[in-house]
């Protein structure tokens, strides 16, 4: 204990190391408004939330009718073909509460390159049975939804059962189709699916849109005897024999089941480029053909990446089969579909400059001891060389880790309320997930600050010392942010190294099943938190137990 009063006692007397923690703390508190700026609110797009509060993309194009009560579709998916091969590309069945962005629903579906799924509430994936599998069926009893798969549309097997919490008694249901941006080097590109339908079978109360778009029921109802159980075979003859007439949303046609066409909604023959740019940036517009309502839903959120110049989304029906051609995803929300938001850590971008300069401390307050002859006197208040080594660390860890803990906790809620106050979009985080942000940033910075004790009785010179310390910590996480570095070495140089330690400030989750650019730069590490943490902690002992053992054998 006298050498840990000796050792605070030392560091309060000293003005620049008081100051240096001093400059530490304004580093975190301030530093933020240097890079800090939003855009007037009307310029700023949807962000889709989910039913758990979490951002959500929910873009897709959506061929429906509306069910009432109980019911079921049967169909049969026997195509599905992409722009650019995204593994992700799917095309099923999906029930939902409302086709607005963010809505709880669920959905099975074929994936191009991951089999069948069963999806819901956008967090929530569940593999189905492997190889060959084509026939998919989605049915709702009450708030349960079950989805099922089939090789042969005679022997079925479940994929999943789900509960869909206050699903309303009125639903809309369909087929769908989405196609997530496709991960290439260090960006992603906009894709597109077109999938293949045919035997759509449906069970249930379902209203169907006419062309002067009234709904009726198709399948009966209680008023006129009408067996709502009976299947309905879709792609025919609409109920009431009349061949329906719609329009697709790139301006062209939609051939109905009787053959006819309706004109597009830019005008009888309008096929202009310029229309079918309008609709690629997502113009939401309506196409309906024997009782079916086409529409991309999300096309005015925020991720959604729109249209290669030139194709849209919409929908054919020729005889008993579907065509629809869509993109945009449903599931998580990811960081490179919305490089406008910021996450909890980029709002502690003062935690760099506050490293260098607790680099810079901790170093002096071994090395100015050799400089001025001081070492003597240390040691011979202590004469256990490695107890005085251990004592300056406790001390100046100790005071680095209380300090910034108190700057993070007061920048967290200040540039957090800022933030929004701009306009920026702040990925959401939970308390749980803020407090270990504060609490392993300032767990970092002590960290760091002993491993540069450490390296300043090791190398004896400060500058040679600062150089070596900033070189290992944060050089690597710099490098790491930079775009343009390979993405296999962002990632190493976080899992190495000291740098390791910033996945402390990870507030993002990563998915399996969205691919997208998962790398420091977007805010993910190849780490957990508290593994990037033993990394730093492990090159600290490592260091630490150097020092210990030259400190032991040296002269003073």
């Amino acid at each position: 204990m006298s050498l840990l009063r000796a050792e605070w006692t030392k560091f309060r007397s000293v003005r620049g190391w008081v100051l240096s923690s001093v400059a530490a703390v304004l580093m975190i508190l301030l530093f933020p408004v240097t890079g800090l700026s939003g855009g007037a609110p009307e310029e700023t797009a949807e962000v889709p939330t989910g039913p758990d509060g979490e951002p959500v993309a929910s873009a897709y194009y959506f061929v429906r009718r509306t069910l009432s009560g109980n019911g079921q579709l049967t169909v049969e998916v026997t195509g599905l073909s992409t722009l650019r091969g995204t593994p992700w590309a799917k095309a099923g069945l999906l029930i939902t509460t409302s086709p607005e962005p963010g809505a709880r629903y669920a959905a099975v579906m074929i994936t191009r390159d991951h089999g069948v799924r069963m999806q819901h509430d956008y967090l929530h994936d569940r593999p189905g049975p492997a190889g060959g599998t084509h026939w998919l069926r989605l049915t709702r009893s009450g708030a349960v939804v079950t989805g099922e798969a089939s090789a042969d549309g005679t022997h079925w097997s479940i994929v999943d059962t789900v509960r869909l919490p206050e699903l309303a008694t009125t639903v809309e249901a369909g087929l769908f189709v989405a196609a997530p941006p496709r991960a290439e080097g260090l960006g992603t590109a906009t894709d597109v699916a077109t999938a293949t339908f045919t035997n759509v079978v449906s069970t249930g109360r379902w209203a169907t849109v006419q062309p002067d778009g009234d709904p009726r029921e198709a399948g009966g109802s209680p008023s006129d005897d009408g067996d709502e159980s009976a299947p309905r075979v879709d792609g025919g003859a609409a109920p009431d024999g009349s061949g329906d007439r719609g329009t697709d949303t790139k301006g062209g046609t939609i051939t109905s089941s009787a053959g006819e066409t309706g004109t597009s909604a830019g005008g009888a023959g309008s096929d202009s480029e310029g229309d079918r740019r309008d609709a690629g940036a997502g113009r939401k517009a309506r196409a309906v053909a024997d009782g079916w309502t086409g529409e991309q839903v999300g096309a005015e959120t925020a991720g959604f990446g729109g249209y290669p110049p030139g194709m849209s989304g919409g929908f054919t029906l020729a005889g008993h089969e579907f065509t629809v051609t869509g993109t945009g995803d449903l599931g998580p929300a990811v960081r490179s579909e919305m490089p406008f938001g910021a996450t909890i850590g980029e709002l502690l971008a003062g935690t760099f400059p506050a490293m260098v300069v607790i680099v810079v401390a901790a170093t002096l307050m071994w090395t100015t001891e050799y400089r001025y002859g001081l070492i003597r006197s240390t040691l011979a208040v202590g004469p256990h060389r490695v107890r005085v080594l251990a004592a300056k660390a406790a001390v100046f860890g100790g005071v680095t880790f209380v300090t910034t803990l108190a700057a993070t906790a007061v920048a967290i809620p200040v540039w957090s309320s800022l933030a929004r106050g701009l306009s920026v979009y702040l990925f959401p985080a939970g308390t749980e997930v803020l407090f270990r942000v504060a609490a392993g940033t300032a767990a970092v910075l002590a960290g760091v600050g002993v491993l540069a004790l450490g390296a300043g009785v090791i190398l004896r010179r400060s500058a040679t010392a600062v150089t070596a310390v900033v070189t290992v910590t944060v050089l690597p996480y710099l490098l790491a942010l930079i775009p343009f570095v390979p993405g296999p070495m962002a990632q190493w140089l976080t899992r190495v190294t000291p740098a390791a330690a910033m996945a402390v400030q990870q507030t993002l989750i990563r998915y399996p099943q969205v691919d997208s650019v998962y790398t420091p730069t977007n805010g993910y590490y190849p780490l957990s938190p508290w593994g990037g943490l033993t990394v730093l902690g492990a090159w600290t002992v490592v260091v630490l137990a150097v020092a210990a053992v030259l400190l032991r054998r040296r002269d003073a």
